[in-house]
C-alpha cells in the first residue's frame, strides 16, 4: 500500500460521520463498485420480475388462454433465473474485493498511524486496546459491509421494480406502498439511536476487558510469585461481568428490534393482501386475480426486504461504532511531526542541549529543567541519579520520543525540531534493560530491518557481542526460533542478541538504558565486555543505577530533580565528596 493510499484512507475517515466514512472508503474503488452494482442489478431482476410472470400465468389460466403463451413466459423466467448465477459471481468478486481491500487499507492505515503517533500516546493507551482496534473493529466493519449491503441493495431493487410494475399494472395502488417506508424509517430512527449508545458502551467494556487481560498476561510471573492468582482472576472477572452486562443490554435491545420489525412488516403485508382482495371483490378498482397476487407478492417482497434491513440494525450499529473506534486512532492529533522536515543522510554524533526543559502533561514540575550540555562525537557520557531525577527523560529527549518544552537539542549542529527524526534514528541504536525480541529466528532478530545484511556480518556481530558460543550450541544455530519476546532465552542471552543487533546496524549514537541491571554477575560481565566493543568510536549515552558499570565513561552527569548537580570523570567526582561520592559509598556499603 502506497503512502498516498494510506493518507487517503486517513483523510476519508470521520468519527463523527461513520456512515459517510464507509461510503467514502468504498468510493475509493469506483470501477469495482460500479461493476458490482451493475452485476447486482442484473442478478436481482428475477426477484421483482417473477411476480409479473406469476400474475400473467394466473390470468391466462383464469381466462382459458393459450398454452404457448404460458410456455413463452416460462422461457423468459428461465433465462432471467439462469443469468443470476454468472452475475452473482461477478458481483461477489467485485464487491468482496472492495470489502477485503478496504479492510486491508484500514489495518495498514492503523499500523502506519500507530507508528506516527507519539510515544506519549502509546504510554497512555493499552497495547491490548490497540490490538482490539486493528483486529476486531476492522473485522466488524467488514462484517457490516458483507451482511448489510446485499439486503440493502436488494430492497432498493425490489422497491424500484415493484413501483415501476405497479405503476404500469395498477397505478391506483401505489399510495399503499408508501405506508411501509415511513414506518420502517421510524423504527430505524428510534431503535438505531438507542442501538448506537448501547454499542458504544459495549465497545468500551470490551476494550477495558482487553486491557485487563493484557495486564494479567504480563503480570503472571509476579502473580504466581506472590500467590495472587485469585486477585488476578477477580480483576478479570470484574471486567468480564461488565462485558456480560453491557452485552446483555445490547442483546435485549436487538431482541426488541427483531420482534417489532417482523410484526410491523407482517401486519403491513397482510393488510396489503386483504386490501387488494377487497378492492377486487367490491369493484372499487378493476383488479384481476393475477394482479391481486402481483400486488400481494410485491408488498411481501418489500416488507421482507425492509424487515431484513431492520434486523440488521445491530450489525450496522456495531460496524459504525467500530468505525468510530478506528477513527479515534486515525484522527488522533498527538503525532510525531516528521513530514516535510529535512532528512538526515549521515550522522557524526555530536549532541548539544541548550537550556532544555521538559514537563510531562499534568505534571506539576519539569522532569528535566534548564539543562545545557555538549557531547562530542565519540564521547561516552553517563547519567546517574536517584529515581525520578530525569535520567530516562534525557534519553527520550535525545531520541525525540519527547520534545523539549523549552530550549533546543542540536544533532551535528542542526536543530532536531527541523529534522525528520525517522531518518536520524537510522543512525541510532538503543539497548534497553529488557531487550525486545520477536517471534522469529535469531538471525531474523539480529537483522531486523536490514534484510540484505550478509551472513558474515551477522557472524561478526555475534562474536563481538559474546553471543556466538551459546548460539552455536543451539540445535539450529541462528535459525533457532527464540519464542515470543525471546522467552526461550535467558536475560543475558537476550541482551547479547540485542547488542549484536546494534552492531549490525553500526550506529553513530548508542543509548544504553540500564542495559545490565537485570543480569546475574556472570551474564553482566559477558554483556559489559560486549558493550565495550559496541561503544568503541560511537557517541554513547548511558543510564545506569550500578555505578560500577560506568567508571570508564568520559564524563558522568549527576542529575537531581531534572537538573545537573555534578559533572566529571569517576575519580574526579569521588574526590569532590559530593552527591556522586555519596551514591557510590551507598552502593559500595561504605559508611560515611
Amino acid at each position: 500500500m502506497t503512502q498516498k493510499a494510506l493518507t487517503d484512507a486517513v483523510r476519508v475517515v470521520d468519527g463523527q460521520r461513520p456512515a459517510r466514512s464507509v461510503l467514502r472508503l468504498l468510493a475509493r474503488r469506483p470501477a469495482r463498485m460500479t461493476g458490482a452494482i451493475l452485476a447486482f442489478t442484473m442478478k436481482e431482476i428475477p426477484l421483482w420480475f417473477l411476480p409479473v410472470v406469476t400474475a400473467e400465468i394466473i390470468d391466462i389460466v383464469a381466462t382459458g388462454g393459450d398454452v404457448r403463451t404460458v410456455l413463452g413466459w416460462f422461457a423468459i423466467a428461465g433465462v432471467l433465473l439462469l443469468q443470476n448465477y454468472p452475475m452473482h459471481i461477478v458481483y461477489t468478486r467485485n464487491f468482496m474485493t472492495v470489502v477485503r481491500d478496504t479492510g486491508a487499507d484500514l489495518r495498514n492505515s492503523l499500523a502506519a498511524r500507530l507508528q506516527s503517533l507519539s510515544i506519549g500516546y502509546h504510554t497512555r493507551v493499552s497495547s491490548s486496546i490497540v490490538q482490539t482496534k486493528v483486529v476486531r473493529d476492522v473485522e466488524n466493519v467488514e462484517l457490516m459491509l458483507q451482511q448489510v449491503t446485499h439486503p440493502l441493495l436488494s430492497s432498493i431493487m425490489v422497491l424500484c421494480g415493484a413501483l415501476a410494475m405497479t405503476a404500469i399494472a395498477v397505478p391506483e395502488f401505489l399510495p399503499v406502498y408508501a405506508l411501509a417506508v415511513p414506518i420502517a424509517l421510524g423504527l430505524r430512527w428510534v431503535l438505531g439511536r438507542r442501538s448506537r449508545v448501547r454499542n458504544e458502551v459495549f465497545r468500551r467494556e470490551v476494550e477495558g476487558f482487553a486491557a485487563r487481560v493484557g495486564e494479567m498476561a504480563s503480570l503472571i510471573p509476579v502473580t504466581r510469585a506472590h500467590g495472587l492468582e485469585r486477585t488476578a482472576v477477580s480483576r478479570v472477572a470484574t471486567g468480564a461481568d461488565g462485558v456480560r452486562r453491557a452485552g446483555l443490554h445490547l442483546d435485549m435491545l436487538n431482541g426488541h428490534v427483531a420482534s417489532l420489525s417482523w410484526v410491523s412488516m407482517q401486519l403491513l403485508g397482510l393488510g396489503c393482501l386483504v386490501l387488494a382482495a377487497v378492492f377486487s371483490l367490491s369493484g372499487i378498482l378493476p383488479i384481476t386475480p393475477g394482479e391481486v397476487v402481483l400486488l400481494s407478492t410485491y408488498f411481501t417482497l418489500l416488507t421482507q426486504g425492509l424487515t431484513a434491513l431492520l434486523m440488521l440494525i445491530p450489525v450496522g450499529a456495531r460496524g459504525l461504532e467500530s468505525m468510530r473506534s478506528i477513527a479515534e486512532v486515525l484522527q488522533e492529533p498527538d503525532l510525531e511531526q516528521n513530514e516535510g522536515k529535512r532528512a538526515v543522510s549521515e550522522v557524526s554524533g555530536r549532541l548539544d542541549l541548550e537550556r532544555v526543559s521538559h514537563r510531562y502533561p499534568d505534571a506539576d514540575r519539569d522532569a528535566v529543567h534548564d539543562v545545557s550540555l555538549s557531547i562530542a562525537a565519540g564521547e561516552t557520557v553517563a547519567f546517574v541519579g536517584s529515581s525520578g531525577s530525569g535520567k530516562s527523560t534525557m534519553l527520550n529527549l535525545v531520541l525525540g520520543f519527547v520534545r523539549p518544552t523549552s530550549g533546543r537539542i542540536l544533532l551535528d549542529g542542526a536543530d532536531m525540531q527541523e529534522l525528520d527524526l525517522r531518518t536520524a534514528r537510522r543512525h541510532v541504536s538503543v539497548v534497553p534493560q529488557e531487550s525486545a525480541l520477536f517471534e522469529g529466528t535469531i538471525r531474523e532478530n539480529i537483522a531486523y530491518g536490514r534484510d540484505d545484511v550478509e551472513d558474515g556480518r551477522i557472524r561478526a556481530a555475534l562474536v563481538d557481542a559474546n553471543a556466538a558460543e551459546f548460539v552455536d550450541r543451539l540445535p539450529d544455530g541462528w535459525n533457532t526460533v527464540v519464542g515470543e519476546r525471546g522467552a526461550r532465552l535467558s536475560g543475558g542471552q537476550r541482551q547479547r542478541l540485542a547488542i549484536a543487533r546494534a552492531l549490525v546496524r553500526d550506529p553513530r549514537i548508542l543509548l544504553l538504558d540500564e542495559a545490565t541491571s537485570a543480569l546475574d554477575p556472570e551474564s553482566e560481565e559477558l554483556v559489559k565486555s560486549a558493550l565495550t566493543r559496541l561503544m568503541r568510536g560511537r557517541t554513547t549515552l548511558v543510564v545506569a543505577h550500578r555505578l560500577s558499570t560506568i567508571r570508564q565513561a568520559d564524563r558522568i552527569i549527576v542529575l537531581e530533580h531534572g537538573e545537573i548537580v555534578e559533572e566529571g570523570a569517576h575519580d574526579e567526582l569521588l574526590a569532590r565528596a559530593g552527591r556522586y561520592a555519596h551514591l557510590h559509598a551507598t552502593q559500595a556499603g561504605i559508611t560515611p
